[in-house]
């Protein structure tokens, strides 16, 4: 049974209201006329009404657990779930009101916006399900209205390749995630998440390498959202063809939703199994963070580099769930960081799109002296460039340094923790080879003029949250990581004793 009075279910009915209602207006709407900022401005009031359920919900004294371990049902209400919903809820709003300038010449406005409120439920049901029928169901939520966002640009030939690669490395992480949920299932004769973990730790010797078998697949499907090598070929192309905007949504967003999932699934599933690929985790990381940012040095358009970035960043935050077994705040660590990677990926990619909007490209000659021609979007970009690179006094800072630290801390049971820590941070150094060029452009190189552009306003006014973000919260980091600590049992390795 599901409470109709919870944290998701109340989200869902409002955020799928207005999801249906606003075709329903645009069908019925006989006047012409674009009603870009309409839509808008209804779908950033409902996912703003979310957010402030979400946040009334934990602060309300009521006793919400961390992780929802003994729920029967299909959806849990827990601060786990709502931390992810936060994180999403920001990116979602981060979207709307930048699209109000990105949309502003093209059509199907209802449709857009539509597609990321029901795109937005879907990642919510991800943070929040206990079951693998209702994360499939979920993940399908999420992931189907996406494929429709990536290809908006219709007459575009890029963003319709861009639609279909993502449309089939897509499907075919859905069908190995099914598959995944059918070998759990024989093995158990249970969907329930945690259930089904806890009966396969009494399995027959004989039966284990199905039980491995299927815990590897849950990384494969789940490590094709996440960005991780090696199912990670999908990604630049789909970044850099879909609209701008849409492409935060799929970095900051969706990203995260597939770490909600592996810390569900593959984390807790992996230490109630006391199966060591903690190490195979370790050197996903390495390979992702590595291949990432060599990627994205060779790269000459902006969004191809930020999604090679995003890359790199998966591999950062995979170090945390790596030697969560062995860190009591590892968890808490990569927790941190993937709230604070959501509103620095999203604003880089947002400066980009009012480049592309203001200047018409995306190549890194089009960057030369955006300092003095677009300076509010080149401060953001570039601050935001800063955090990503782990650079202090910012926000990006503080997740690194806790998740290379919980990799040291791990040191004293696991061997390669220290070296995995030193990896992560000689990438880190590596990724300011590429930021630092970017920044360079915008400031120390001339471009074709030096005429002050018009910024797009919601365009400016996201920038400017994000900016305050990333600012006050790299200096008073202390608050979300009391909610990221709030959302993890305080030792993981005690999970199963739970139930």
């Amino acid at each position: 049974m599901i409470d109709i009075f919870s944290t998701p279910a109340l989200v869902t009915v409002i955020l799928g209201s207005v999801a249906l209602v606003i075709p329903i207006i645009d069908a019925l709407n006989k006047e012409r006329g674009s009603k870009n900022k309409v839509y808008s401005s209804i779908a950033f009031g409902a996912l703003a009404i979310a957010l402030a359920v979400v946040i009334y919900r934990i602060f309300s004294g009521e006793n919400l657990p961390a992780l929802s371990l003994s729920n029967s049902g299909v959806i849990g209400d827990d601060i786990f779930g709502a931390f992810f919903s936060i994180a999403f809820l920001i990116v979602s709003i981060m979207v709307t009101v930048s699209s109000w300038s990105y949309m502003r010449k093209k059509s199907n406005h209802a449709a857009y916006y539509s597609l990321i409120l029901l795109s937005s439920i879907g990642m919510i049901l991800i943070g929040y399900s206990t079951d693998f029928v209702m994360l499939l169901v979920a993940w399908e939520l999420m992931s189907i209205p996406t494929y429709a966002l990536a290809a908006f640009n219709k007459r575009d030939p890029v963003s319709n390749e861009a639609s279909i690669k993502y449309f089939l490395f897509g499907a075919l992480s859905s069908a190995i995630i099914v598959l995944a949920m059918g070998i759990v299932y024989g093995l158990t004769g249970t969907t329930n998440i945690y259930d089904s973990i806890v009966a396969m730790t009494e399995l027959n010797v004989q039966l284990m390498p199905f039980a491995l078998l299927a815990v590897g697949l849950f990384i494969a499907g789940f490590g094709f959202k996440m960005g991780l090598v090696p199912f990670h070929m999908w990604l630049p192309d789909t970044y850099s063809g879909a609209p701008t905007t849409i492409a935060t949504l799929l970095a900051a967003g969706t990203k995260k939703a597939g770490f909600a999932a592996a810390i569900r699934v593959i984390v807790i599933g992996l230490i109630a199994l006391n199966v060591h690929w903690t190490f195979t985790l370790a050197i996903i990381a390495i390979f992702t963070m590595t291949l990432g940012n060599l990627g994205a040095l060779t790269q000459k358009s902006i969004p191809r580099i930020l999604a090679y970035s995003s890359i790199a960043q998966a591999g950062y935050i995979l170090i945390g769930l790596a030697v969560a077994p062995y860190s009591n705040f590892a968890l808490d660590a990569s927790l941190l960081q993937i709230m604070n990677h959501a509103v620095m990926k999203s604003a880089a990619f947002i400066a980009a799109a009012a480049v592309i909007i203001v200047l018409a490209g995306y190549t890194l000659d089009k960057y030369k002296g955006l300092g003095f021609r677009m300076p509010i979007t080149a401060l953001v970009l570039a601050i935001a460039l800063l955090a990503l690179a782990g650079v202090p006094p910012l926000n990006g800072f503080w997740g690194k340094y806790l998740i290379f630290g919980a990799a040291v801390d791990s040191g004293e049971q696991v061997w390669w923790g220290p070296y995995l820590a030193i990896a992560g941070v000689l990438n880190s150094a590596l990724s300011l080879g590429y930021y630092a060029w970017i920044i360079r452009k915008m400031y120390m190189e001339e471009g074709e003029n030096r005429v002050r552009q018009k910024e797009p306003k919601p365009m400016v006014a996201v920038l400017l949250f994000a900016l305050g973000f990333m600012i006050i919260f790299g200096i008073w980091y202390g608050p979300l990581l009391d909610l990221a600590s709030m959302a993890v049992p305080n030792d993981i390795a005690n999970l199963m004793m739970v139930k």
